[in-house]
């Protein structure tokens, strides 16, 4: 029997960077290529390797721990939102909602399915990430703690991991959909990582201050939340192929 991301996800025990890519490589393996989800999760996975590869070399950052760390806090926050997603997408949160509702939708690459994906991990859930990390490792969060500057070195690595997968999705059918619509290079060019997670660093500042202001800080997640959904549906607006003249 082939297993579902709902039998993955529940026997989950995730409390290394292995165990994350093992999870997502069983996601990988069993969903089928017209699921959207397996293509966010194809990136995700390429992403985790790369940076796990790059932790592994400990001259390459000040504090490669503190990245460890939080790439599986991080990874957790996915697999919350794609077991509650999976069983019905009213569950998943906000952010996430958009990704679970068209996964199954056709005229939508699989491009436009990896970038909502991040939309919803990076723009969400990366700034409770690193509030937790700095919870359970100390320290806070600031522009001036050198593990801030471990966080923006990796930007060059995530951008050629995106690239390269860029250029995998967009080849063959999609490539000529891409090609006949004129609208994945636009959408793609929409989204940028590096700002992404900029933004995501600077929420972490500010909910680590609202720590203190309960009502405020859920206020403030709930319409981050939001807005991130709000964005994901119009990363995964149907692809309208134009066609040529003559």
């Amino acid at each position: 029997m082939t297993a579902t991301l709902t039998t993955i996800l529940a026997a989950r025990s995730v409390h290394s960077i292995d165990d994350v890519v093992a999870i997502m490589t069983a996601i990988d393996q069993a969903l089928p290529d017209s699921d959207g989800v397996k293509w966010f999760n194809r990136l995700y996975l390429r992403v985790t390797v790369a940076v796990n590869a790059a932790a592994a070399t400990a001259a390459a950052f000040q504090d490669p721990a503190f990245l460890r760390r939080l790439d599986v806090l991080f990874a957790n926050l996915y697999f919350d939102a794609a077991a509650a997603g999976d069983v019905d997408p009213i569950n998943a949160p906000s952010a996430w909602r958009p990704l679970f509702q068209s996964r199954h939708d056709r005229g939508i690459a699989r491009l436009q399915f990896a970038l909502a994906g991040m939309n919803a991990h990076i723009n969400r859930d990366l700034a409770p990430g690193i509030v937790d990390c700095y919870s359970v490792m100390g320290g806070a969060p600031a522009a001036t703690d050198p593990r801030h500057a471990d966080f923006e070195s990796i930007n060059g690595l995530l951008e050629r991991v995106e690239g390269d997968v860029k250029t995998e999705f967009t080849t063959g059918l999609v490539g000529e959909i891409d090609r006949l619509a004129g609208g994945l290079d636009d959408l793609a060019a929409m989204w940028k990582v590096r700002r992404a997670r900029d933004l995501a660093w600077s929420n972490a500042e500010l909910l680590w201050h609202l720590r203190p202001f309960p009502e405020l800080n859920d206020k403030f997640f709930s319409q981050l939340d939001s807005f991130t959904g709000f964005a994901g549906r119009g990363l995964l607006k149907p692809v309208v192929i134009v066609p040529s003249s003559g």
